[in-house]
């Protein structure tokens, strides 16, 4: 049975976020406790103390307490958590991009770790790793037994260092061994292509390397296909989880030559920022029509963008309900290189509108059926069905979310489809192209 989890060996991306990152010294004042709650964390003390004493076992300290940590924020909303110092390592390297590793991307079936695909130019794909072998042992270790997770974390390591991969591979009689080298692996955050005479875009997540991946998508397309035969982009945000913020702001100032982006607001209401995009002649498409691909796995800072650029009618948008997770998280460091991850914010769209527990609507909607194999499943996706989540100023009982699935194969892909024959007038609809000057904005 094959888990349907995808990993690059940076590993998952943090979840759906919009993440805003704080830099200095660790811990902060805060608003004095009442007596009655210091009794409060007297009993935990009592409890702690007891706990240590008269468990069954001898439970380790360091879980408890972290433990504890995360009951309270997790009884906050489902976005805040505590990182200690490895998770918070861990998520400071997926944030940047880069990391030391082979270079695969993989996900787990029949109990071992397949290969989905090498990535061009890494140690991997130059020690001869292809597509579809399936990694039995690591460094001598049987992957049986292992999860991905384990099997991630064993594979990522410093660079220059040797790992003894053993690759089960279809048609070859007996596995094969391999000898990798781990390097410096750079995730492209943007995949691109040309159809014939529409430009593809896909952002898979909103790291610091995303508005650079997408400029230089936008500039090797300009090189492939001529002005005068260039129909339009497609924008692909379908299973983007988020990322950071200002990277979301980036990307939507790309494809906008004014206007309100997005605003936070914070527990204080006069505590507010806006971000804007620069004033400029044309955007860096020329102002190209364009459409935008959502499903239920676009969250938070894709959700920032599609909202940004549906609001501002500089693109229709196209597919199912998104996630609607419309909160920003903080990361605040910690002692000893922990980190504390809290809500601080929700964000709005330049209507006004906060798409917390609602998602983006698309403009055009068009369900992509799943396969016969994933029939009867359930491959919904929506911030509304989350156990303590924020509930939404705009929030209805329909919730938010959709079907979070997008075939392997283009030829199969309906919402894709649907939208290039937007772009080449083979398809009509009133939602498309859309006028600026019927822009939504906040008054």
């Amino acid at each position: 049975m094959m888990r349907k989890l995808s990993l690059l060996f940076a590993g998952a991306l943090m979840g759906a976020s919009a993440m805003s990152l704080v830099y200095g010294a660790p811990g902060s004042s805060a608003n004095a406790a009442g007596s009655e709650t210091y009794k409060q964390l007297a009993i935990f003390g009592d409890i702690f103390e007891r706990v240590r004493a008269q468990y069954v076992t001898p439970p380790d300290d360091k879980s408890l307490v972290e433990n504890a940590i995360n009951g309270m924020l997790s009884s906050l909303d489902p976005h805040s958590s505590y990182m200690n110092a490895e998770q918070a390592q861990d998520m400071r390297v997926q944030t940047k991009g880069e990391f030391g590793g082979l270079g695969i991307e993989v996900t787990m079936e029949n109990d071992l770790v397949k290969v989905i695909t090498p990535i061009d130019d890494t140690p991997a794909a130059k020690a001869g790793v292809l597509a579809g072998d399936y990694i039995a042992k690591i460094d001598g270790e049987e992957v049986r037994g292992l999860t991905l997770n384990d099997a991630v974390e064993k594979m990522r390591g410093l660079v220059n260092t040797p790992i003894k991969l053993t690759i089960l591979r279809q048609g070859a009689d007996k596995p094969i061994e391999l000898t990798v080298v781990r390097d410096i692996i750079k995730v492209k955050a943007v995949k691109f292509r040309v159809e014939n005479d529409i430009g593809y875009m896909k952002i898979t997540s909103f790291t610091e390397k995303t508005y650079d991946d997408l400029e230089n998508a936008i500039d090797t397309i300009k090189k492939q296909v001529p002005d005068d035969k260039l129909k339009g982009y497609v924008l692909d945000l379908r299973l983007n989880p988020g990322g950071l913020l200002d990277q979301a702001v980036s990307v939507s100032d790309a494809f906008l030559k004014r206007g309100e982006i997005v605003s936070t607001r914070g527990r204080d209401p006069k505590d507010v920022t806006r971000f804007d995009a620069k004033p400029k002649q044309t955007d860096d498409i020329n102002g190209k029509p364009m459409i935008v691909l959502v499903n239920g796995g676009s969250a938070s800072a894709s959700e920032i963008v599609a909202g940004a650029l549906q609001d501002l009618r500089r693109v229709t948008v196209v597919g199912t309900q998104s996630f609607g997770k419309g909160s920003v998280q903080t990361i605040i460091p910690l002692g000893e290189n922990g980190a504390l991850r809290l809500t601080t914010a929700l964000y709005y769209t330049p209507s006004g509108k906060s798409i917390q527990g609602k998602g983006i609507t698309p403009d055009i909607k068009v369900d992509q059926p799943l396969p016969p194999e994933l029939q009867g499943r359930d491959l919904t996706r929506g911030e509304s069905d989350l156990k303590g989540h924020i509930k939404g100023a705009d929030e209805s009982a329909t919730g938010s979310g959709s079907a979070a699935y997008v075939p392997p194969d283009p030829k199969d892909d309906l919402q894709l489809i649907f939208a290039e024959k937007l772009l080449r007038g083979e398809k009509t609809d009133p939602a498309f192209p859309p006028n600026p000057e019927k822009a939504v904005l906040n008054q």
